[in-house]
């Protein structure tokens, strides 16, 4: 199957709609742009456009990145640091936009985890129950420390 090409403006258009449709990290454009195989000069005056006119903005992908995974997917912060870290974001950027996240709403969330999953458990033991629901909690992402300051 031939594959179809572009002119430099349709791609630089393409890729600005690929931004415009969800807030993108410069690793998501960087794969995207492999798909058409253009030489690194015409690569870095699309990403110099797109930094430019505002389309690509590491802040506001990270900031949106976690309050969609926090708010809508329920993931701790460890693992929304290490997918980030996987998209090539810098820790000191996932860790200045931590604020999105308020401290309640985190606390809120582990609370309602933790007693959703600990109620389905049956025909355990209490410490049973209790360590394996925290470790649920760890693998959604949620920290050790956290979740032994709120139930120790």
């Amino acid at each position: 199957m031939e594959k179809k090409s572009y002119t430099f403006d349709e791609i630089k258009q393409k890729l600005v709609n690929y931004c415009v449709y969800q807030d993108r990290c410069h690793a998501e454009v960087e794969q995207k742009m492999r798909e058409f195989l253009l030489i690194d000069e015409a690569k870095e005056e699309i990403i110099l456009f797109l930094l430019k006119e505002n389309y690509l903005n590491e802040e506001r992908f990270t900031r949106s990145y976690i309050r969609g995974k926090f708010y809508i997917k329920h993931w701790g912060k460890t693992k929304i640091k290490i997918n980030l870290k996987q998209k090539q974001i810098s820790e000191k950027l996932i860790n200045s936009c931590f604020d999105e996240i308020d401290d309640v709403d985190y606390e809120k969330t582990i609370r309602k985890i933790y007693d959703n999953y600990y109620t389905k458990q049956t025909g355990l033991k209490e410490y049973q129950k209790k360590t394996k629901t925290i470790k649920h909690l760890m693998s959604k992402g949620f920290e050790y420390e956290k979740i032994i300051d709120i139930f120790g």
